[in-house]
């Protein structure tokens, strides 16, 4: 009876145990597993995630600036300073640093029958093609080998109402202008100078006169009776605009009266907005990272959206005197001589990456869009 106890009290043979532990371990391997292709999957699914809202933040921003462009300027664009100058700028800073290798104001011949010169001009819209690299970096994005586009849309601020001051200018050349806030002052009428939107070293103001429209680059600002501003547009600033000796179309020009101010008489009007102009280009920084960069007027760039690996455009032009095969998707239409403000609508390829390491599992989305822009040639006759 004794033996027959201990036979059974003996347990799980060397055989049987190292099935249950090789069971085991098969069970544990697979649960492992699972658990890291969870894992991976949570990972994907969030990089693709954020890579979706960074490319649709972007996409929506460039959208709705591609959309004002134009607003609030005179029909068919304007005309900067020409003679005694250098060409007017855009996508540069207030440290001289411009960040596009092609940043000047469109120069050349549009249209046809007959064929217009133009030199120095501001367009609602300016075409970048293959200028969408900042100078100084890389000449492609690494990870597609191709070289983005840029673009610079101008339209007025008109969320900044600069217009309700009294302008007047202080001298005949135009090199300062006083702001003096309404009386009474409207209750959502910001201070001039006001921190967070008011006017500042850098910004584009539009001035318009019974002589005509300009514009200018604010090189000083100082507060005035703590609503209004007085505001210096020196020679030599970093867009170039302000070219007192230039022989039409400055600051100057649109002076009204020999001695200012006119003596006798009422003051001109004067009518001062804020201009927006916004340039879109990819930036690689030390990372490595690209991303879609947004300048505005003389300011730094501003990063939109990181990973943004290509960025493309193209324009409709096409209406009963353009009606060629590719007019729907022209590439750049100052190189052939189409001038922007033809443009019906703005084809827009923005790609993204998601952010991964070392590019292992790394996803890429591509986002299109088509954005009517407003008629650039269209003047409001009821005005």
């Amino acid at each position: 009876m004794n033996c027959a106890a201990e036979q059974r009290d003996r347990g799980f043979s060397l055989m049987e145990l190292m099935i249950a532990v090789a069971l085991g371990l098969m069970l544990l391997g697979a649960a492992t597993q699972l658990f890291k292709i969870g894992l991976t999957t949570s990972a994907l699914v969030s990089n693709r995630t954020e890579m979706q809202q960074n490319v649709r933040a972007a996409l929506d921003l460039v959208s709705k600036d591609i959309s004002m462009a134009g607003a609030g300027l005179p029909p068919g664009g304007l005309q900067l300073p020409v003679g005694g100058g250098s060409s007017s700028r855009f996508a540069c800073d207030q440290t001289g640093t411009c960040y596009l290798a092609a940043n000047k104001y469109a120069s050349g011949t549009v249209g046809s029958s007959p064929a217009t010169t133009i030199n120095n001009y501001m367009f609602g819209i300016m075409p970048g093609s293959n200028n969408g690299m900042q100078s100084g970096g890389p000449s492609s994005i690494a990870s597609t080998g191709k070289v983005p586009d840029s673009i610079t849309t101008v339209y007025v601020d008109f969320a900044f109402q600069i217009n309700l001051f009294n302008a007047t200018f202080s001298d005949v050349n135009g090199s300062q202008l006083i702001l003096n806030a309404p009386s009474p002052m409207p209750a959502t009428l910001l201070p001039a100078t006001d921190p967070g939107t008011g006017i500042k070293v850098g910004d584009l103001l539009m001035i318009t006169t019974s002589a005509g429209t300009v514009i200018g680059e604010v090189t000083i600002v100082s507060p005035l009776n703590t609503t209004g501003a007085t505001v210096t547009f020196a020679n030599l600033d970093a867009l170039n605009f302000n070219q007192s000796s230039a022989a039409s179309n400055n600051i100057k020009s649109v002076v009204v009266g020999g001695s200012y101010p006119p003596l006798g008489n009422p003051l001109p009007t004067v009518t001062v907005y804020r201009v927006l102009a916004i340039s879109y280009f990819i930036q690689v920084p030390a990372s490595g990272i690209p991303r879609l960069m947004r300048q505005v007027n003389g300011n730094p760039p501003q990063p939109v959206a990181d990973n943004i690996v290509d960025l493309q455009f193209s324009y409709d032009l096409c209406d009963t005197g353009n009606t060629g095969g590719t007019c729907a998707t022209t590439i750049d239409p100052l190189a052939i001589n189409q001038s922007p403000t033809q443009i019906h609508k703005v084809n827009i390829s923005l790609m993204g990456q998601s952010l991964v390491t070392n590019g292992k599992d790394s996803q890429s989305m591509l986002l299109s869009s088509a954005v009517s822009t407003r008629n650039l040639t269209f003047k409001d006759r009821y005005k």
